[in-house]
């Protein structure tokens, strides 16, 4: 354990981050944002895997394979997991998933997956949700044959052009989604993009989709 929000004294809790450090152990920051630990509960290694150590524990210090911020300069957030975070070709590091779980608190949004790596932006595969699309569309001229057509529907794309520069506002320009493909089908378990716990399947997805994914990344798009 790292750190832990406490009841009391007040003050010494935030929601939605993991609480203050605890005492006697020692957190800071890497450049990537990953989580490092020092202190008397970090483990001296891996039974019998010096290789692994070496690669985990560097000079003291615990890499956790956590992406965190601070809150408040206080509270610890974990933002992420190391693996899931990319490299832009600019040099600067963006972790995929607070995007992605913004992007999902709207509607229209059933499934997002944010790329980028050693690419000059980031871009995003977008899943529409059909059934919000289903409503929207005859309200707004067009009517609903299939979902090939409902996502080359210019309305439909300009819908979604709108809703990534809103939730653009929420990340900084690093962050922030130039271009996005919407896709017809959903992920899933049976389709190989998804695991049983409904975590997405990164390496599948950009494999499945690197098609789209270099139409997103076509300079002449």
């Amino acid at each position: 354990m790292i750190s832990v929000n406490r009841r009391k004294p007040v003050g010494d809790r935030y929601f939605g981050t993991t609480g203050p450090v605890i005492t006697g152990i020692d957190v800071k920051l890497a450049e990537d944002g990953e989580i490092l630990v020092k202190g008397p509960t970090v483990m001296k290694g891996y039974y019998k895997r010096p290789d692994l150590t070496a690669e985990t524990v560097i000079d003291g210090w615990l890499h956790t394979g956590d992406i965190g911020v601070w809150i408040e300069q206080k509270f610890l957030k974990i933002t992420d997991r190391k693996k899931e975070l990319f490299k832009t070709s600019g040099g600067k590091y963006v972790a995929p998933q607070p995007i992605e779980n913004k992007m999902k608190e709207s509607p229209f949004v059933e499934q997002i997956m944010v790329v980028g790596n050693e690419r000059k932006f980031v871009g995003a595969l977008i899943v529409p949700s059909f059934s919000m699309l289903k409503q929207w569309m005859p309200q707004n001229g067009l009517t609903f044959t299939s979902n090939e057509a409902a996502i080359a529907e210019p309305k439909v794309l300009a819908l979604f052009k709108d809703l990534v520069e809103s939730f653009n506002n929420y990340f900084n320009h690093v962050e922030q989604i130039k271009r996005f493909e919407l896709l017809p089908r959903e992920w899933s378990i049976e389709t190989g993009e998804m695991t049983p716990k409904l975590s997405l399947k990164r390496k599948i997805v950009m494999e499945k989709y690197k098609d789209a994914i270099e139409r997103i990344y076509d300079v002449h798009g």
